[in-house]
């Protein structure tokens, strides 16, 4: 009997563990969008942008540098488990912000507003069913 208690309270202290390590691995992805997509702020407007905006002004490799980025957030919506449809969902994301952000000048504009990191992350907390007071 305390043998089968044993095992249940451990059982229940490593689900409460893997809870602890997704909830920080979804801190660290907030995160990395918010650099990404809305780091910097104009003061006096509700205008941000981030470092994919920045990046995308850099012909080529500052659109692939973002899209890489994205890959890595997309592989760890991957590794926690969301569905293939979510996977799929925010890869469609990710492939219209890198195609139209590789247009010169109007790629630049949109980069400012698409904002395809944070969406992604959006994704992500849906499907845990967590609001960003949660992180």
């Amino acid at each position: 009997m305390a043998t089968t208690a044993y095992t249940a309270d451990f059982a229940e202290a490593a689900s409460d563990v893997s809870r602890v390590e997704q909830l920080r691995r979804l801190r660290r992805l907030a995160k990395l969008a918010r650099i990404m997509d809305t780091a910097v702020g104009i003061p006096g407007t509700r205008f941000r942008f981030g470092a994919d905006a920045l990046l995308g002004l850099v012909p080529v490799f500052g659109d692939a540098t973002g899209a890489i980025i994205g890959l890595a957030i997309v592989n760890e919506g991957r590794r926690l488990g969301l569905p293939k449809r979510k996977i799929a969902r925010m890869l469609y994301n990710l492939g219209v912000d890198a195609t139209i952000g590789a247009v010169p000048l109007v790629g630049d504009v949109f980069d400012v507003y698409f904002k395809a990191h944070k969406r992604n992350i959006r994704v992500i907390m849906d499907h845990f069913a967590l609001t960003e007071n949660d992180l």
